[in-house]
């Protein structure tokens, strides 16, 4: 965990989940990272793979489903205080099958749990911001990200962030995360393009990175005209 700034800044809890450090997932959750501490916010930046968090949920997690109450487990205890510590969420994940992985998934399932995200007539979450960032291996002109995006919006925004109380939440789609470009045609098959190097390739992920950060701006702004 990272923290910057002075003890008065809002505070931003960037989650990544992805298993390598050197990934463009990890390499996009360093730059908003970044990005937020420029915007003012004290960053924790959580990765879940590097920490070593288990997205199993399991018996400690949850000892009486029904008692809103209860005492969780150490860990999702200790998850809970950042979730709670955050004016800001970040999620910055790779899209596997048009949703999340399973690490970050756990830990929405061990972390956001009865009792704590959901089930109190006030949400202890409510009025805290969201911002999922999804890497997709689909280029941007593939018909398919219409749809991903979609549904990730309705399964992460309406399904998870706004059910738990947070007042804003947004899905950023981020295509063209693939060094070869692939879609699958009208027949089903998978179509994988010639990998770029060299200066095209820097141009390549230059351009990602300015659509990341346009994504941030844009989430940071309309809390701006929120306020």
């Amino acid at each position: 965990m990272t923290q910057h700034g002075s003890s008065n800044a809002r505070t931003a809890l960037v989650v990544v989940a992805h298993h390598r450090a050197d990934s463009l997932t990890a390499h996009t959750a360093r730059r908003t990272a970044e990005r937020l501490e420029a915007a003012g916010y004290r960053v924790d930046l959580l990765d879940l793979h590097a920490e070593g968090f288990d997205p199993r949920m399991n018996t400690a997690d949850q000892p009486d489903w029904g008692d809103r109450e209860k005492a969780y487990s150490d860990e999702a205890h200790a998850h809970m205080r950042r979730v709670l510590d955050a004016d800001v969420v970040v999620a910055v994940f790779p899209v596997y099958w048009q949703s999340v992985p399973a690490l970050l998934k756990g830990w929405i399932d061990r972390v956001w749990n009865y009792g704590f995200a959901y089930g109190r007539s006030k949400p202890r979450l409510a009025g805290k911001r969201m911002l999922w960032l999804g890497l997709a291996g689909a280029t941007a002109d593939d018909p398919i990200t219409e749809a991903m995006h979609s549904l990730l919006e309705t399964n992460l925004s309406e399904g998870i962030a706004y059910y738990c109380g947070f007042s804003h939440s947004v899905v950023g789609l981020l295509t063209d995360a693939e060094e070869r470009p692939q879609r699958v045609d009208a027949e089903g098959n998978l179509l994988v393009g010639d990998a770029v190097a060299g200066a095209e390739r820097e141009a390549q992920y230059a351009g990602f990175d300015h659509r990341a950060r346009e994504i941030v701006e844009k989430f940071l702004a309309s809390e701006s005209l929120a306020a």
